[in-house]
């Protein structure tokens, strides 16, 4: 038989048929579920649960899908845990809000179970073959660390959610190169995952207001790159 897979996967939506049937899907694969009516639950039982991905509605009672994704991207416990909407709103607003929320996939419903086993399958495959590379880069005042996901500024820790964390490493593995939209979202996001080229400008945007301006410089009509120097 088979290995089954062990990580833990929370699923959000207040339509309690589509809860049971995501839950019957994943636990049959061999996940461990836990599910939330709305977003305050949610990130409760986060907070405690601990998910290695969490599933997420937008429209839900008491606090939106956006929110709660936003709440559990600042628990520092959760760094690495992945978020994924599942969600009917295909409006692009909606779409840029939950990756600026910190999402890293969005998808829109319907879709059959079996292609959203695949695309769960698909992230955590991916992230398991990722290579480390080195494990520290220290530039100036600026130290990133990638066996504990911590980044350090004039003395002072700065916390990133992963793939802002991801973009930064990468950019800074590469200094002085200019890398466009589309190759970052490549090397960041994957082939197999769909999302707007401006969510590298809003994850851009996001990591210059936690370690500063001077590190990641934007070449006008190109793209991104790391400065050194």
């Amino acid at each position: 038989m088979a290995n089954k897979p062990t990580q833990k996967v929370l699923v959000v939506d207040d339509e309690e048929p589509i809860l049971e049937l995501l839950k019957y899907n994943l636990e049959k694969q061999g996940y461990d579920v836990r599910t939330a009516g709305e977003g305050v639950e949610a990130v409760e039982i986060a907070r405690k649960f601990h998910p290695d991905l969490v599933l997420l509605d937008i429209m839900m009672p008491k606090m939106d899908g956006v929110e709660a994704c936003r709440q559990i991207r600042a628990m520092p416990e959760l760094v690495n845990t992945f978020i994924v909407f599942l969600t009917a709103r295909a409006e692009e607003y909606s779409e840029i809000a939950a990756f600026d929320g910190g999402a890293d996939d969005y998808i829109l419903k319907p879709i059959k179970p079996r292609a959203l086993m695949s695309r769960i399958s698909a992230i955590f495959r991916r992230d398991s073959k990722k290579k480390p590379a080195s494990s520290q880069i220290k530039i100036g005042e600026l130290t990133i660390d990638r066996t504990s996901y911590t980044i350090r500024v004039n003395n002072r820790e700065v916390s990133l959610p992963k793939k802002e964390f991801e973009l930064l490493f990468f950019l800074a593995q590469n200094p002085n190169k200019v890398f466009n939209r589309d190759e970052l979202l490549q090397n960041i996001w994957g082939s197999d995952v769909y999302v707007l080229a401006r969510t590298v400008d809003v994850h851009i945007r996001k990591v210059r207001e936690k370690i500063g301006e001077d590190y990641i410089t934007t070449v006008k009509g190109v793209g991104y790159k790391f400065n050194i120097g």
